[in-house]
């Protein structure tokens, strides 16, 4: 049973984002930097402007959210201290302190961890919208047996960035994703209905079976998941990257075509509305999802969560996907939304295709039937404050 809002989770783990793009990484890990390059827009949150939030004792964050909360900030701070900050707040070094300053501090008194070394900052006008993801739990097996028809595909070899000059660059600078044909020539790589009628068959790719090729889709959104095996046994599977095709949000279409809303013939806007639209018109469902191109390609994960988008396990209520733009991966966020089942305090350690500009988050709540309710239906507005090192603000406008 998921503990609302929130008991110590010390074992890991989109809904309206649905209707609007995917939820899962875009690159494949093979090409992934260690460091993330500058993204295309040239708006950060130093750009877009900061003001001083409140104090963190006036936030009243509860003693189980801020354990919570500091054991996820501690798996980030190995990054925290490395990497660079595409948001251009915080440097390296501006972490050190609460990163040293964990391993003597007690669980007990949490609450006053984040009161002793942060301070709350408001970016832009601070205005939040929050969505939800969850780890998906479907049938499937090792090997192929009647009823698991459905492969689940590693990256294949073949799918790579074009070289320069053998295709027009993507606005980010970058070369796009493809795969070169016997004469050398670039190319999109297969589309989700060419890999559907067996493109990659053959190839030796397969690392599982699934049932449900709609359970799967949606497992393919949230970008990770795990396979319940006959054994009853469990794979977790992780994102490895993607075909390259642009991310079609099938929510989106259907509330383009009027089937989202009340009345006959109207489903909701939540997942479990999008499936049970696609269950009860099994063709029209499957023509919509083949409508979204993308295909993810997976890797097995041994651990005891899925990884983000920082290289740490996401966590079950307290980790929650931003933009780095706006929100250094690593850092505190308070959220306090007209969604009370998730506000306070969560750690930035993931991002997504739909998670873009300021104070835009997708909260993660684990697996399970509780998780996929919640984060199904999660949409959450309200005020947010990232929480940095003591004496951010005061640096950075001494600049």
């Amino acid at each position: 049973m998921l503990h609302l809002r929130r008991g110590v989770r010390l074992a890991a783990a989109c809904g309206l984002a649905l209707l609007a793009a995917a939820c899962g990484r875009l690159v494949p890990e093979a090409n992934r930097p260690s460091t993330p390059p500058p993204l295309p827009s040239a708006e950060t949150a130093l750009q877009l402007g900061l003001r001083e939030g409140p104090s963190i004792s006036s936030l009243r964050i509860r003693q189980d959210d801020a354990a919570a909360a500091m054991l996820s900030f501690r798996e980030s701070c190995p990054k925290l201290t490395a990497r660079a900050d595409v948001s251009g707040l915080t440097q390296p070094g501006d972490w050190t302190a609460a990163c040293d300053a964990f391993a003597r501090w007690p669980y007990g008194q949490a609450e006053s961890f984040f009161d002793r070394y942060f301070e709350a900052v408001q970016v832009g006008d601070g205005r939040a919208f929050a969505t939800g993801y969850f780890e998906p739990e479907i049938a499937g097996s090792r090997v192929r047996l009647p009823g698991y028809e459905v492969p689940v595909y590693a990256l294949p070899a073949d799918l790579v960035r074009a070289r320069p000059g053998d295709a027009p660059p993507l606005a980010s600078g970058r070369m796009p994703i493809g795969r070169y044909d016997a004469n050398g020539r670039f190319s999109q790589y297969y589309d989700r209905t060419q890999i559907e009628n067996g493109a990659l068959a053959g190839k030796g790719l397969e690392i599982a079976w699934v049932r449900d090729p709609v359970e799967f889709f949606f497992l393919q959104v949230q970008g990770s998941g795990r396979i319940r095996l006959p054994d009853g046994g469990m794979m977790r599977i992780g994102y490895a990257g993607q075909n390259g095709h642009a991310y079609t949000g099938i929510g989106a279409l259907m509330r383009e075509r009027g089937l989202v809303g009340e009345g006959p013939g109207k489903y909701p806007g939540s997942m479990q509305g999008i499936i049970q639209y696609i269950r009860e018109n099994p063709v029209e469902g499957r023509a919509l999802m083949r409508e979204n191109k993308t295909w993810v390609f997976f890797r097995e994960l041994t651990g005891d969560g899925p990884i983000g988008a920082l290289g740490v396990p996401v966590r079950a209520e307290s980790s929650v996907a931003a933009d780095p733009r706006f929100v250094p991966l690593g850092a505190p966020v308070w959220l306090d939304l007209d969604r009370p089942v998730a506000n306070g305090l969560w750690v930035a350690q993931d991002t997504g295709g739909a998670i873009k500009g300021a104070n835009r988050f997708d909260t993660f709540w684990g697996a399970g039937e509780d998780a996929r309710r919640i984060a199904g239906g999660m949409s959450g507005r309200g005020r947010a404050y990232v929480l940095l090192p003591k004496g951010t603000l005061d640096r950075l406008r001494a600049r």
